[in-house]
């Protein structure tokens, strides 16, 4: 990390307003700041430590300071032996210091970040590979990847921990990608990490705003969807471009905001006045084929997923690519051998077909099921989900009353529970299936209801398996405990090998 001298942090929160207090407390303002952390663990001698988070306590502090930290950054004072920075807004503040302690990096990188209710990490993979392709031809490292999957910034690649990390890890990853010659960073930008200022700082060459649906509405993160929708416009606050989809709900709105930007690209499905319009799409199963007119002349291209809300993916990283002049060969190599992990994988043998998505809120759930009965006419069609517990809560409306339309049947299981009962959950989701004419049933662990949608099904038949993709790890109480990904289910259950 750059070494810089407490006063500079001092000088930054002061010039933005952050300072709580007329005077600053007696401190040496030359000290070089060795470490800026909000982890007690990861104090050091010379960090200058940040007390964040509603769950803070005052023994995090004593701990950063018995492990050499210096000095404090709070909206609070603590009657502990150092002395304390007081600010009026502690977020705002650690992304602002986070951005000066690694050197801006996002002003060394072209950074595109992806918000909306689903279909991001599509998007978000989509994006890298055309990226990769073109960078490839010429010799030049890959691009960054921040994603609700996977963390790559060109030095560290590991499972994401959160869509958008926080703000000393993401400008870190930032700098990494700077470092290692990246040249661009594609990053997931969640309505969380908009409203609560994990982006202060970035600078994102391009915002994308994929569609609207209600999404993480709960006491604990969105308390109405209209808080929800405001959290993700945010993304056009950091953005010099913006790429709108005129498709999505409250698409005026969304057009609007993305007014602040220096330039606007549109796509659609169904507007031909949309800057980037498919007006010719055709899909099955293994695939989806489109024509567009892009940088001036008419192209077609091809992408490995099924279903039209994929190719409107496609047609976002499209538009970012217009924006960063990115050949068409460039493109149309990279969409077509995009893998996204865990995103409608297939699985078939003796009439049985087992689909693994990531859907994991109600619009996705829909436009899945929508697909499989597309694509499967005359198949019997059974989900196997569950909803993530203590948030969310949405959710479980949105996916069962998604079940109970679209499956025949649906079994309720496990699905990163956290402090919830697994059975509790499902129940409330049954509700919904029912109301909306569907049949259930509750299985909790969800290895055995993999086994029993799958035997039990009379071909010809489709199981969906839906919201944990490729993972590998269910959270429950206690935290993450290590789970059979879902594709190596639907392959074991099936009789596939498994290698």
């Amino acid at each position: 990390m750059p070494a810089l001298p407490l006063g500079e942090y001092v000088q930054l929160l002061l010039k933005n307003g952050l300072l709580a207090d007329d005077t600053t407390p007696a401190l040496d303002l030359t000290r070089t700041v060795s470490s800026l952390t909000c982890d007690s663990r990861a104090a050091v001698p010379g960090s200058l430590f940040i007390c964040k988070g509603a769950a803070f306590k005052k023994e995090y502090l004593a701990q950063a300071l018995s492990r050499g930290a210096f000095a404090y950054v709070s909206e609070r004072e603590y009657d502990l032996p150092a002395p304390c920075i007081r600010v009026p807004d502690v977020r705002h503040a650690m992304g602002l210091m986070a951005d000066l302690c690694w050197g801006h990096p996002s002003g060394q990188v072209k950074v595109i970040g992806i918000t909306g209710t689903k279909g991001k990490t599509t998007t978000a993979y989509f994006l890298k590979s055309i990226l990769d392709a073109w960078r490839e031809e010429r010799g030049l490292h890959p691009v960054g990847l921040l994603s609700t999957l996977v963390t790559d910034d060109g030095v560290l690649r590991a499972p994401a921990v959160l869509t958008t990390p926080e703000p000393l890890e993401l400008q870190h990853h930032l700098w990494n990608a700077a470092q290692a010659g990246c040249g661009y960073v594609v990053m997931e930008c969640s309505s969380q990490a908009l409203k609560y200022g994990r982006m202060v700082g970035v600078e994102l060459f391009a915002g994308a705003f994929l569609n609207l649906g209600e999404d993480h509405i709960s006491p604990r993160e969105h308390p109405t969807a209209e808080d929800y929708f405001r959290s993700k416009l945010k993304i056009f606050d950091h953005s010099k471009n913006a790429v709108v989809n005129l498709d999505s709900d409250r698409a005026p709105e969304v057009l609007a905001a993305a007014q602040r930007c220096d330039r606007v690209l549109t796509y659609s499905l169904d507007t031909p006045s949309a800057d980037l319009f498919a007006p010719r799409l055709t899909h099955g199963w293994e695939g989806s084929r489109f024509s567009v007119t892009y940088r001036g002349k008419e192209e077609n291209f091809s992408i490995p997923l099924a279903g039209s809300f994929n190719v409107s993916n496609a047609l976002c990283a499209l538009a970012v690519c217009e924006l960063l002049d990115i050949p068409a060969q460039a493109v149309r190599v990279g969409l077509e051998r995009c893998v996204v992990p865990g995103r409608m994988e297939t699985y078939t043998r003796d009439g049985k077909t087992v689909v693994v998505d990531y859907a994991h809120n109600g619009m996705a759930l829909e436009a899945l099921l929508q697909e499989v009965r597309r694509g499967f006419p005359g198949a019997s069609v059974t989900a196997v989900f569950g909803s993530v517990g203590d948030k969310a809560l949405d959710r479980r409306e949105g996916m069962g009353k998604a079940a109970g339309k679209y499956a025949d049947f649906t079994i309720l299981t496990e699905d990163d529970p956290g402090g919830e009962d697994v059975g509790d959950i499902c129940r409330q989701i049954g509700e919904y299936i029912a109301a909306a004419g569907g049949e259930f049933t509750i299985i909790p662990d969800r290895e055995t209801a993999v086994r029993t949608a799958i035997e039990k099904a009379q071909a010809p038949a489709v199981i969906v398996l839906a919201g944990k993709g490729a993972e590998q790890a269910q959270k429950r109480k206690n935290g993450p405990e290590p789970c059979v990904p879902d594709g190596l289910l639907a392959k074991k259950y099936l009789g596939l090998p498994l290698a």
